[in-house]
């Protein structure tokens, strides 16, 4: 059966989540039906990150397989057709043939995240349902210097949903940058897996930071309890991007 790679944007706020939901709509959900109206087949589509309700993506990756060849374009452009006719907020930036053997979920080597805050006075009118508006002044270059104190391989309990269902709380965090770009605090994580609510929860605790609350020292101690209850309040999901997923072929 031929496999295809699809690359994927969407804005979240009108979805329950990447995941097919039993009783809401979901971004898979939404794939899915214009893949039946275009080729007439019943598919599960698998994604590389399954994204919270109200979470966005401008590089989420998923893949299926049709029993029917076409062109990659042509998968492309019908489902980005269906999509728009059913008032979908999800595009198909690409699509394109791939071996049997690769995996949007299973084959990632890496996955990036953005976390946006509007940092003003004034309440976000363009972009609102896209940013986490925090009207009090926080310090960016304290919170990226509390940043550094979660890299590394840790257990990240405090900073896991307790709803989260993988096997271990160990996990290896390569990135954590906090930058300042006039208004704007863009944080940007990586990391070949992330646990449920893991970014989120990391961007409540540091906003502790910048907001003067809490230290470096604070922020590697509640990492240290292992103990959801020493986080942070949880950041919104209105700030979370998926903005990239790496692979070898890549």
């Amino acid at each position: 059966m031929p496999r295809y790679r699809l690359d994927v944007e969407y804005d979240g706020g009108p979805y329950a989540g990447w995941q097919r939901q039993a009783d809401q709509h979901s971004v898979q959900q939404a794939i899915e039906a214009a893949v039946e109206k275009f080729s007439s087949e019943t598919i599960s589509l698998r994604g590389a990150g399954r994204t919270d309700a109200g979470v966005h993506a401008t590089a989420q990756v998923a893949h299926l397989d049709l029993t029917k060849e076409w062109p990659a374009d042509t998968v492309r452009d019908a489902l980005n057709a269906h999509l728009q006719q059913a008032g979908e907020r999800v595009a198909i930036l690409k699509a394109a043939r791939v071996a049997a053997e690769f995996d949007a979920r299973f084959s990632a080597l890496g996955r990036h995240y953005l976390y946006r805050i509007s940092n003003r006075r004034a309440p976000p009118a363009l972009d609102k349902g896209k940013v986490w508006w925090v009207p009090k002044r926080l310090d960016a270059d304290a919170m990226d210097a509390a940043a550094k104190t979660l890299l590394g391989r840790h257990d990240f309990t405090t900073f896991r949903s307790a709803q989260c269902q993988a096997n271990s709380p160990l996990r290896t965090l390569d990135r954590l940058d906090v930058a300042r770009d006039g208004y704007d605090i863009e944080i940007r994580a990586s990391a070949r897996s992330f646990l449920h609510n893991q970014v989120r929860s990391m961007v409540g605790s540091l906003k502790r930071v910048g907001e003067g609350a809490w230290t470096s020292a604070d922020l590697k101690a509640a990492l240290d309890a292992r103990d959801r209850a020493a986080c942070g309040q949880v950041a919104p999901p209105d700030g979370l991007y998926l903005v990239g997923v790496d692979y070898q072929a890549d």
